[in-house]
């Protein structure tokens, strides 16, 4: 069987990695993302391809393609806003390419041979410096008819209590955003805020206070809303957040009061494969 090439393209970092007929990495290289610069972009992108050899392309993009014009949109890295990226990759790799959401691809990854292995309703779910999501039914990712299934960082934070207020202002130009609480900045905000003081989220994490427990108990309404909804097998943490390890027995200690279910067997696990999750996601789009 042909190699799965995957490419995560990160704001800092650009990574390849191919995959064989079992699954196992035979390449893998990282190359510094060209920030600013599309056409740079486009360049390394296809070196790397083509040091990886023949196979088939998946490519994980902080954004997505439009259903509407095939264009990226809501990229954190702007300079791919609006410019045909498949179509441009394409036409200079003389082969096909599948683009999806890195969040998206995080899930498929954890689905097909990570901690959701086995489970047919995967809902994966990125703490870091932004909150994203993506869902994976039967190890395929449900996209949904406007391309943004998943994208539970930017509903409300539900129930929202006189502690969680003033509600803080989004990037994305609303206020409340769940991606405001339960981003790593939004934990240090929230410290901030409660003592005058400015530290890092790694630095309140290990404080083990009093806003630790805030933060768990916010991600506990935050999931309950999806457990409601999805009701998945299996939600995998990612991100920086995820290597928290009491957020797996508190946070489900939490939501049971916000589940409309008399017993919730939903599973909160720890991400498999860490910061690989994303490449390797980008090539399981050619599972």
């Amino acid at each position: 069987m042909a190699k799965r090439i995957g490419i995560d393209l990160g704001g800092t970092k650009i990574e390849a990695l191919a995959l064989d007929g079992r699954g196992r990495a035979v390449f893998r290289e990282r190359l510094a993302s060209p920030k600013g610069d599309y056409e740079a972009t486009l360049v390394s992108i296809c070196r790397l391809v083509e040091k990886a050899g023949k196979g088939s392309v998946g490519i994980g993009i902080p954004g997505s393609l439009s259903p509407a014009t095939g264009l990226v949109r809501n990229a954190n890295s702007t300079w791919l806003n609006g410019k045909p990226l498949r179509q441009d990759l394409e036409a200079r790799l003389g082969r096909e390419v599948r683009i999806a959401n890195d969040a998206n691809c995080f899930a498929l990854s954890e689905a097909v041979d990570g901690a959701g292995k086995g489970a047919n309703v995967v809902f994966g779910v990125i703490l870091g410096t932004g909150v994203g999501g993506g869902i994976c039914v039967g190890k395929k990712i449900l996209e949904g008819r406007n391309s943004i299934a998943g994208e539970w960082g930017h509903n409300p934070l539900p129930m929202a209590t006189s502690a969680d207020l003033p509600l803080p202002r989004c990037w994305c130009g609303r206020a409340g955003c769940i991606e405001t609480y339960l981003s790593g900045p939004g934990l240090a905000r929230d410290y901030e805020l409660g003592t005058g003081k400015r530290l890092e989220a790694e630095k309140v994490v290990a404080l083990q206070d009093q806003y630790l427990e805030r933060y768990e108990e916010r991600l506990a309404r935050a999931l309950a809303g999806v457990i409601n909804v999805l009701d998945p097998e299996v939600i995998v943490l990612g991100g920086g957040m995820s290597n928290v390890g009491r957020l797996y027995t508190a946070v489900p200690r939490l939501w049971g009061r916000h589940i409309f279910s008399d017993r919730v067997a939903t599973r909160l696990a720890r991400n498999v494969h860490g910061d690989s999750s994303g490449v390797r996601g980008a090539a399981w789009l050619w599972n």
